[in-house]
């Protein structure tokens, strides 16, 4: 794999949209379509709370406990993988609407799972959705957003993944502070996903297909309609004619699958979206999205206080989100990347020290709760917001599902590994030694953002892969 730097964007390919129809159209398709990132994170960061409940109910043991939370996680790695493929064969829309079908029978299934056996299947079968809706919004919203403003639409699929995961902490807390004496509390904190699940499915009956999907299958009067609903009329014209060009060279020597990792620069650059995948997980954000609560309890906090103490995370992991929005308009992709994994390190590294030294008790409790914060400022306000934009950008128009498909199947089983192994490793090593494991990752992440990962903000994805095709091919 060759070294790629490229950190000066160019200009726009094309003028800066005006304010109007198009406009607020654009923005009606994204509130609509990123309800699937509201359930990603929803049904991510329930577990938090839910856990200690479902081990008394339901019997779970340390294993059991890890089997439960990852068992979403493994089913997240194969709907991502599938549905990265469903969504290039039926299009980004269709591919939707069948995950928020997915979304309400996984959900009522985990809310009245009898035994852990059910649990586990239940939140396998949630994961395919989950998965599945994580490579098919960012790389909808990408194919549909002008270039300048791919960015901000993208990484608002970020803000509502942290918003849902928000939600579901302060959920949690509301509803043990209601139903805390209940054996069945978990429930729920469960079946509430059911709700944005609906409104995903009802709004995305009226929102328009892919232009670059219907392109690449040879519908241009259709993509230039769709364009014609989220662009000014003159640039939807001179923007179907580049996605025309590039579609139709795709087509010539089109597979969208497998035979095409044959192709140095494809493979190569696939490569390149595996190893960032990895990069986002490995800094251990999913211990404390999913272990935050007992992370604060063995820290010091009560049961109760370490519940309403956890929202904290919550909140800082949306302001964060804005944090990034904002700044992925105006700072290149790769530097912000850089300076979350060194944020996040340096705070898991803070953990690991305090953890070490400070007694237990609420003391250490309310310090933990501070590098949680920090470290969740970093990830939420740079890693994680340029990771999935990154992903829905890199990879070629002919196989931009499979691709993202692939990376994120290598995303989401790293973060089954770690799902399934924190609390055996919590057990056998303490979180100290833990935590510094994930530090001595983040540092090979750092070197591997700096020599391979390129430069993407300011192209269109038209320019970005004739770009990259060349610097990949060298």
């Amino acid at each position: 794999m060759s070294e790629v730097h490229s950190d000066v964007p160019p200009a726009p390919s094309a003028p800066l949209e005006t304010k109007g129809p198009h406009s607020r159209r654009l923005k009606v398709i994204t509130v609509v379509s990123t309800f699937g990132g509201l359930l990603f994170g929803y049904d991510t960061g329930v577990i938090n709370g839910a856990l200690p409940y479902m081990q008394g109910d339901l019997g779970l043991t340390p294993f059991t406990e890890g089997l439960v939370t990852s068992s979403l996680l493994l089913g997240a790695a194969l709907g991502a993988f599938f549905g990265g493929r469903l969504s290039d064969a039926r299009g980004r829309r269709r591919n939707l609407l069948m995950l928020a079908a997915i979304f309400v029978l996984g959900t009522l299934a985990c809310t009245f799972a009898p035994n852990t056996e059910v649990m586990v299947a239940a939140r396998f079968v949630l994961g395919l959705a989950v998965g599945g809706a994580s490579v098919t919004v960012p790389t909808y919203l990408a194919e549909i957003a002008p270039a300048e403003r791919r960015g901000r639409l993208v990484t608002q699929n970020e803000l509502m993944i942290v918003t849902g995961q928000l939600l579901a902490f302060s959920f949690n807390a509301g509803i043990a502070g209601v139903f805390g004496d209940s054996a069945h509390v978990w429930r729920y904190m469960l079946v509430v996903a059911t709700l944005p699940a609906v409104v995903l499915w009802l709004g995305m009956l009226v929102m328009p297909e892919s232009p670059r999907w219907l392109a690449s299958k040879g519908r241009f009067s259709d993509a230039l309609q769709v364009l014609r609903q989220v662009r000014s009329a003159q640039r939807a014209e001179d923007e179907l004619t580049e996605v025309r060009r590039l579609a139709q060279e795709d087509q010539k020597s089109q597979t969208g699958g497998w035979s095409d990792l044959a192709v140095p620069w494809i493979r190569k650059l696939v490569l390149v979206g595996i190893g960032i995948a990895i990069v986002q997980q490995v800094s251990g954000v999913n211990t404390i999205m999913y272990y935050g609560t007992q992370i604060l309890k063995n820290s010091g906090f009560s049961a109760d206080g370490a519940l309403i103490a956890n929202i904290a995370n919550g909140v800082i992991s949306v302001l964060a989100t804005f944090v990034g929005i904002y700044l992925l308009g105006r700072v290149n992709r790769r530097p912000m990347l850089l300076v979350g994994i060194a944020g996040t390190s340096t705070a898991l590294l803070a953990v690991a020290i305090v953890s070490m030294v400070m007694p237990e008790g609420l003391g250490r409790g309310l310090v933990v709760l501070a590098l949680t914060v920090t470290f969740l400022a970093f990830q939420q306000g740079a890693t994680s917001p340029v990771t999935w934009l990154m992903l829905a950008e890199i990879f070629p128009l002919k196989m931009r599902g499979f691709a993202f498909g692939i990376a994120s199947l290598t995303l989401w089983s790293t973060n089954f590994v770690i799902g399934l192994t924190y609390p055996v490793m919590v057990d056998a090593f303490t979180i100290s030694y833990t935590f510094l494991i994930f530090v001595a990752v983040g540092v090979l992440a750092l070197g591997f953002v700096a020599r391979f990962v390129p430069e993407t903000r300011g192209r269109s994805l038209e320019t970005l892969e004739t770009e990259l095709h060349a610097r990949f091919s060298a």
